[in-house]
């Protein structure tokens, strides 16, 4: 099968295509015909940083990037029961782990995978795992939103972002996205109930009294972020466990819940997801979609910073 390896951390040449034998499934796993994957922030920390590749993998070597997929079952290991040869599936597989999910086929646990809705495209799905699960269990999960919470989500039309908004105003929350002025129509439409231009607008200044910030951004980001919660309030912090002690100091200042968050995968939250897909309380936002022969150049998208939604490479 094709599949695309990482021998060292690096630039996106560093990425190469090979054939590589099928992968044998166990008891507990299915093998998944892949159509679509997305590309995520770590996948393009883990490529360029070694520090980080470390972290992800140890000393394995090469790696296969990659945990979101969506494809279709080609196999069944002998102790699944909820699916089937033929099922159209997505996931967020073994994170944090090796999901391997830049090939063609992948193993995956069966409880890292939900069914597709039928009218969800893989594009779609493949959008739907790692960003959505982040938002969902950072939300429910850490901060424990609740009807009426006042959230504040930071990079509101980003790859997470863009799930949190929809999976708050679906909690019954009021919720204000921060983007830049060109991006304020899409924030909007996503469900946000105020609009926050980061580039002319003084967070400190245009909102207050909030209960919960989901912070994608660090740096000024944060400390302002806790300028704006309530006593008691919880900032959830997704880009780094090593919290500034500047940010720790302030956040105990003001007797505001700090604390780092790293998704995991759960049977629990992809299977949410592909119930809010159904219903369509969470859309996708497709940013771009490039073929698997240009995963570089899907990692260089990535890398700008600038992605509207999520990037999609199909296989």
């Amino acid at each position: 099968m094709k599949a695309f390896l990482l021998d060292t951390a690096g630039d996106v040449e560093n990425l190469y295509q090979a054939e590589i034998e099928i992968p044998i499934i166990k008891s507990n796993e299915v093998l998944v015909k892949v159509a679509s994957v997305s590309i995520n922030p770590v996948d393009v920390k883990a490529r360029r940083n070694d520090g980080v590749l470390s972290w992800l993998f140890a000393d394995q070597r090469p790696v296969i990037l990659g945990w979101d997929i969506a494809g279709e079952i080609a196999e069944v290991g002998k102790d699944v029961t909820d699916f089937k040869v033929g099922d159209r599936v997505f996931g967020m597989v073994n994170f944090f782990g090796t999901g391997k999910a830049y090939a063609e086929y992948v193993a995956a646990p069966a409880d890292h995978l939900a069914l597709i809705p039928s009218d969800v495209s893989y594009p779609e799905a493949a959008a739907a795992t790692l960003a959505a699960a982040t938002a969902y269990q950072a939300l429910n999960e850490a901060a424990k939103i609740k009807k009426g919470d006042r959230v504040l989500i930071h990079a509101a039309s980003g790859g997470v972002g863009h799930f949190a908004v929809q999976i708050a105003k679906h909690s019954g929350a009021y919720v204000i996205g921060t983007s830049s002025a060109k991006n304020k129509a899409l924030v909007l439409s996503l469900g946000a109930d105020e609009h926050v231009d980061y580039t002319t607008e003084n967070i400190k200044v245009v909102v207050k009294d909030v209960d919960v910030v989901l912070d994608s951004i660090a740096g000024d980001t944060l400390l302002d972020s806790l300028d704006v919660v309530k006593e008691n309030g919880i900032v959830i912090t997704l880009p780094s466990a090593d919290i500034p002690e500047e940010a720790l100091e302030k956040a105990a200042q003001r007797n505001v819940n700090l604390q780092f968050f790293l998704v995991d995968s759960k049977k629990e939250t992809i299977r949410t997801i592909a119930q809010l897909l159904e219903t369509k309380a969470l859309k996708p936002h497709i940013h771009q979609e490039f073929s698997f022969s240009e995963m570089g150049k899907a990692h260089a998208e990535v890398e700008t910073g600038r992605v509207v939604g999520k990037v999609i490479v199909n296989i």
